[in-house]
């Protein structure tokens, strides 16, 4: 899958709620419930991860969930990574 383009990446990324970008990754925290919750939340997301052969980096403490997606084969961000970003805003509702 193509990097995209700083104008590619810089559309998609205004479309999304709260994630913001570091360097070739995008990143958010998400605050559950509870520790249970953030299990139960980074389960789901190792689920679409899977299904999508895209695995991000995940950091779980207590209740809260950071996710970093880049996509390393490519060299940076491609579309794989808004398609995650945006399937786990889902999860969430």
């Amino acid at each position: 899958m193509p990097k995209l383009s700083e104008d590619a990446i810089t559309d998609r990324l205004d479309a999304l709620s709260g994630w913001s970008r570091r360097g070739d990754a995008l990143v958010k925290t998400f605050k559950l419930p509870g520790f249970p919750a953030a299990v139960a939340f980074v389960t789901h997301i190792g689920f679409l991860a899977e299904a999508a052969a895209h695995h991000p980096d995940i950091d779980i403490r207590y209740n809260k969930v950071t996710l970093t997606l880049s996509t390393h084969d490519a060299g940076g961000l491609t579309e794989k990574d808004f398609d995650l970003a945006a399937a786990a805003d889902e999860v969430i509702g």
